[in-house]
């Protein structure tokens, strides 16, 4: 109790100083006026705040560094959590899906909610009795087998590194945006970020440091919609309200969809989608003559010295395009697609899976459906989450933890919607209609910054038509205050908060890998005779090196970070989720079980994912079929059931566990 009271005025001390900060910071800048100081106070500031934390909390002792000492109080390990579990995806990904694709974006939340339920019922309780120190510790021990343990812990790397690298490449997104830093340097900055959190104190300090960064992220979401929703005619808390603005954009969206000039810009990406469709039934003919154009192109203008931008054009044309027929069909086959999609009448936000025909709107709510499992699925099988719930006093304390962390996170989820509709409102009222010659400064600035990100074109009449504005989910939120019109100081904020979000999940993912590394792997396999401080120092190392890694893949860009997160989740599901409850609530699961559990889920879901999105489709040249026009990123719904599958047939062929295991199973379940 006493920790808990020293937590709740350190923290409120902490709150009441930063909230203070914002209002000095908008008040330099309507002395001084806005610049990209204000990018650099914003991002450069918290990060200083999290080192103290992790000085402060630095710690050598192995409980300390692997479950912060099993002492969190149950709130403020929820807090924890749900920084942990509000990562760049949920910050920067979430809104700007809603945004784009209306409906479908409501998936991510049902399904991020629904795994708490089942982390809460099925996991948290459980993983806590056992009290180990990660959860290929906790399968290890439950199947009595170094086996298992080695395979949860590729599992938990895998997963929790392609997360990793989703979390790093928002806060190289964020940087360059903030302080106009190239995406690399972004990449670099966010990595020092990140290792001063977690690499002196462990979970200790990252546990403390993701409280501060949940104060950080909640303000940075909150303060904006509140303010935009203000200043829309909604009062300071339009969640209770925008169900007004809900009706005026039903008639906005049934204008954009009916305007002839409107329909004559997705005319246009129709007749562009047919010569791209053209040139793949051309293939490989149409390959060979693409690439001799481009080169008599490049040819010609260093013949007759033309101008550089135009050389350096073509130079980066021909070294992205495709290395062989079979590359450009994968290629060709993606842009079409994406044509097509923009070439369709824009979808209103409130319509649930609208379709051309009965087929389509079958394989849309099959998406819908399968994205909605996984991600409850993954939530219920994610380690870093899993294993947050270590850190408690107790098992009871670890279901109350469960309730603080859907609390702390609702208060997000409930937003995020709003925002979506307050900015497309926003784009719809103030952008749509404009002349192209009088773009808003801020779209400008964002093509400028990073031209992929959004694309205006020429809607027809010198006119910006809702149709030709391409804008990534990415950037939705990072831009909401300067689309909105808003302090450039509230930009900052944001910022602040996307970096928070993308830091604390980021430590948690770091400390994971290197904790399953250092004491699976290495304790467990390699040295049981290391001492507690030479564990704690290879973690460290590991922690240094797996950072560096996962900060290379990220600076290669390999997808956007939506995709990665839910792949993760998928990933997760597969591998964990069947042999956890079936380990828990079964007590004939075998360890040959376990393994061909996990090795075929996994196994499942590496190749659906392999197999059908573009990015290994380019490097591979094969693009194998999508099964019930399954998503890439719903490829658990395969791997589950076949890790379920694997896992009951083998344990029923295989010999009954002993006595050992099934006493084991009993303390696990039982006070």
């Amino acid at each position: 109790m006493k920790l808990a009271n020293r937590l709740v005025r350190a923290y409120a001390f902490y709150t009441i100083g930063f909230l203070c900060f914002i209002y000095t910071m908008w008040r330099i800048e309507r002395a001084a006026g806005p610049g990209v100081w204000v990018g650099y106070v914003f991002l450069f500031v918290p990060i200083a705040v999290y080192a103290v934390i992790g000085l402060l909390s630095r710690t050598s002792d192995l409980v300390e560094y692997y479950v912060a000492g099993r002492r969190v109080p149950a709130a403020f390990n929820g807090m924890a959590t749900a920084a942990d579990w509000l990562s760049a995806a949920s910050f920067i990904g979430l809104a700007g899906s809603i945004y784009a694709t209306g409906y479908d974006g409501l998936a991510y939340l049902m399904g991020w909610t629904g795994g708490y339920c089942l982390v809460a019922f099925l996991l948290a309780p459980y993983v806590r009795k056992l009290a180990r120190y990660t959860i290929p510790d906790f399968l290890g021990t439950r199947y009595s087998s170094n086996v298992v343990r080695g395979i949860a812990a590729m599992a938990a790397i895998l997963c929790s590194f392609v997360y990793l690298v989703a979390q790093i490449q928002g806060v190289g997104l964020i940087a360059m945006r903030f302080i106009g830093v190239d995406f690399a340097i972004g990449i670099a900055c966010g990595l020092a970020g990140i290792l001063v959190c977690s690499f002196l104190g462990g979970m200790r300090a990252v546990t403390w440091t993701q409280v501060a960064q949940y104060v950080i992220l909640i303000s940075a979401f909150l303060i904006p919609v509140s303010m935009i929703g203000h200043k829309d005619g909604l009062g300071w808390v339009p969640q209770l309200t925008y169900g007004r603005l809900m009706a005026r954009m039903e008639k906005l969206d049934q204008a954009v969809r009916d305007a002839p000039a409107e329909r004559s810009v997705r005319e246009s990406y129709r007749e562009r989608a047919a010569h791209i469709d053209a040139q793949i039934a051309a293939l490989p003919g149409s390959y060979l003559d693409e690439k001799a154009h481009l080169m008599r192109e490049l040819d010609a203008l260093r013949r007759r010295n033309g101008p550089l931008r135009e050389i350096h054009q073509r130079e980066v044309a021909l070294e992205a395009f495709p290395r062989d027929a079979a590359a450009a069909r994968v290629v060709w086959t993606q842009r079409r697609d994406d044509l097509l999609s923009r070439a369709t009448d824009p979808v209103p936000m409130h319509e649930p899976f609208p379709a051309a025909n009965d087929e389509i709107r079958r394989t849309h709510e099959r998406n819908f459906l399968s994205l909605l499992l996984c991600l409850s699925l993954g939530t219920a099988s994610l380690p870093h989450i899993l294993s947050r719930y270590n850190t408690t006093t107790s098992v009871g304390s670890a279901r109350r933890s469960v309730a603080w962390t859907l609390f702390f996170i609702a208060l997000f989820y409930v937003s995020v919607p709003v925002l979506a509709v307050l900015i497309k409102y926003e784009v719809l009222t103030h952008l749509v209609g404009r002349p192209m010659s009088d773009w808003p400064a801020w779209v400008t600035q964002w093509h400028r910054a990073e031209p992929a990100l959004i694309s205006i074109g020429d809607g027809g009449g010198g006119v910006i038509r809702w149709s030709a504005i391409r804008m990534q989910p990415d950037m939705v939120v990072l831009a909401a205050p300067e689309i909105a019109g808003l302090p450039y100081v509230i930009s900052g904020l944001v910022a602040a908060g996307a970096l928070a979000a993308a830091l604390s999940t980021a430590d948690g993912l770091l400390l994971t890998i290197a904790n399953a590394l250092s004491h699976d792997v290495y304790y467990h396999m390699v040295d049981p005779a290391a001492s507690s401080q030479r564990r704690v120092t290879m973690s460290k190392i590991l922690l240094l090196g797996v950072a560096l890694f996962a900060s290379y893949v990220a600076s290669l860009n390999t997808g956007n970070i939506l995709f990665l997160v839910g792949a993760a989740f998928s990933l997760a599901a597969s591998s964990f989720f069947p042999v956890l409850v079936l380990g828990v609530f079964w007590k004939r699961t075998t360890q040959r079980g376990a393994v061909a559990g996990m090795l075929a889920g996994l196994g499942v879901c590496v190749y659906y994912i392999v197999s059908t999105y573009p990015y290994f489709g380019q490097l591979t040249g094969f693009a194998g079929p999508r099964w019930f026009g399954i998503e890439p990123i719903s490829s658990g719904v395969f791997g589950v059931p076949a890790g379920f599958v694997a896992t009951i047939a083998v344990s029923l062929f295989d010999r009954a566990p002993d006595a050992y295991t099934k006493a084991l199973v009993d303390y696990i379940r039982h006070p």
